[in-house]
């Protein structure tokens, strides 16, 4: 959806200053000055941090431009979108030094899409933005219309958004945004949800809007090779959210591939990383993982709609296992039902239909505590499973809660994590909540591992620290499985379940 900073509303020690162009009551941008958005010393300490995220940055965008932001994971790329976009200061509670003008309408698409979402249908959803701006009813719909066909939603608009998977939302939550027509388009790991496909239909259809209406564009993604055809400027953070390179695509092309990526950054032509070695001692369970396999599985989704319920079929007969030893992957473009598969195999989805048998008892009619000794559970949307207010408790809690040692440190150093172990889990960044959770779920060392999407977000090294602890805890005799779309990932695993609408399409 859209949003736009207030005028001169005080952020800390900084200012956010909307300029001639700054949306009013009933909506419409003017513009009349020759920069779209502006950061000037900015800085951004988040409560309870020691030190800023981002520190003395400047950042120019001109009307038309688009830039890439890129950097290691934590180098405060999505501090500079949230900053541009005015929600600094507000659920994003902390310190802000420097100054950050915007000159009008601001199209914000967020790290987590389901946050944005605003309506129970997905037509109500893309329309709440243009609405807002007082565009006239048939042009809305006209707009809404033309949203979902160019992010490829198949969906009709009185499609129930709670039955949408996670790479859904990320679509709908663009189709929101380009119905309303910023001016200043900010997306925030746009396509990391998705497939190949419909991220190169997302991604085009960023390039068709920018072209059509001269919006700027500010971009955030680690693998940025898919927008260097579509940006003028790549803009390199380092760890320290310090700019260290403001180039053109193609000297980022020809000069920098070595040096980015050494740093984590997902440059084009590289080799994939290998994955780290953990020891076993943190990953190796206190007995052999169990072996699930799901029996003509059917499970149905009940998504609100308006004042009733409707059921809708996620997954239909499908058979298929994962064993001990290995990783398995379940594939499948966004809404095919990976998510879904996952959940049920972990205890968490009642099977509506077929079985899920390897266990004395069901994993669904377990004891909450006996489900957590077998399973462990990484979400796709991982502030979902926090409890505490630091990374440190985050990790030790289900571990102490039932008994088992945790090697806190040692996990902390292997995901990277270790100058965060005070920090608050829902103020970091994406890819860093996602390395925090993956480390709650699993450091007591349950048998079974499910991941849902867990390498979104991630740079070369520290996907390479969670692949290589899928494959030293399967190694050590645990059934780990994950849903994802991340190509190098499906390659590192032993097997592959590969889902369409449903149901099993290939093994």
């Amino acid at each position: 959806m859209g949003a736009g900073p207030r005028a001169g509303r005080d952020r800390g020690a900084g200012r956010v200053r909307a300029g001639p162009g700054a949306p009013r009551a009933g909506g419409g941008v003017t513009t009349s000055t020759d920069l779209r958005a502006e950061l000037r010393g900015f800085g951004w300490r988040p409560l309870g941090r020691r030190t800023p995220t981002v520190q003395g940055l400047d950042l120019r965008v001109r009307p038309g431009e688009r830039i890439l932001l890129a950097g290691p994971s934590g180098a405060g790329k999505s501090t500079v979108v949230h900053a541009l976009a005015g929600v600094l200061g507000g659920a994003l509670p902390g310190e802000m030094s420097g100054e950050v003008r915007v000159d009008g309408q601001i199209g914000l698409v967020l790290q987590n899409p389901g946050a944005a979402v605003v309506a129970d249908r997905i037509g109500r959803d893309v329309a709440f933005g243009p609405e807002n701006a007082g565009v006239p009813r048939e042009e809305i719909w006209r707009r809404v219309a033309r949203a979902l066909d160019l992010v490829g939603l198949p969906h009709p608009v009185d499609h129930p958004t709670s039955a949408l998977s996670g790479g859904e939302l990320q679509r709908l939550a663009l189709a929101g945004v380009l119905a309303l027509r910023p001016s200043v388009l900010l997306l925030d790991e746009p396509t990391s949800m998705l497939d190949p496909d419909n991220a190169d239909r997302v991604r085009a259809a960023v390039a068709d809007v920018v072209a059509s209406t001269g919006a700027s564009l500010v971009v955030v993604d680690h693998r940025i090779g898919p927008w260097l055809d579509l940006v003028h400027r790549v803009v390199v953070l380092d760890s320290s959210g310090q700019v260290v390179h403001d180039v053109d695509p193609e000297t980022c092309r020809a000069r920098l591939t070595g040096e980015l990526g050494r740093t984590g950054v997902w440059m084009p032509d590289l080799p994939a990383p290998e994955p780290i070695e953990v020891p076993e001692a943190l990953v190796a369970p206190d007995a052999p993982g169990p072996r699930l396999e799901a029996r003509g599985l059917g499970v149905d989704l009940v998504a609100r709609r308006m004042r009733a319920s409707a059921a809708v079929v996620a997954l239909e007969d499908v058979s298929t296992a994962v064993s001990p030893g290995q990783v398995s992957a379940f594939t499948g473009a966004s809404g095919a039902g990976k998510s879904t598969l996952l959940a049920a195999l972990a205890g968490l989805v009642r099977p509506d239909r077929g079985s899920i048998d390897g266990t004395p008892v069901p994993l669904h009619r377990m004891k909450s505590a006996d489900l957590a000794r077998t399973v462990g559970w990484v979400p796709q949307n991982p502030e979902h499973g926090f409890l505490t207010t630091s990374v440190r408790e985050e990790i030790t809690r289900t571990g102490a809660r039932l008994g088992s040692p945790v090697a806190v440190d040692e996990i902390l150093e292997v995901l990277g994590l270790s100058s965060l172990a005070d920090a608050n889990p829902y103020r970091l960044s994406g890819g860093e909540q996602r390395r925090v959770a993956l480390a709650a779920a699993l450091a007591h060392r349950p048998g079974a591992l499910m991941l849902d999407e867990p390498t979104v977000g991630q740079d070369r090294r520290t996907w390479a620290a969670i692949a290589g602890w899928l494959r030293a805890a399967a190694r050590s005799g645990a059934t780990a499985a994950a849903s994802t779309h991340d190509p190098v990932l499906i390659d590192l695993a032993d097997r592959e379940t590969r889902l369409h609408r449903g149901r099993v399409l290939a093994r």
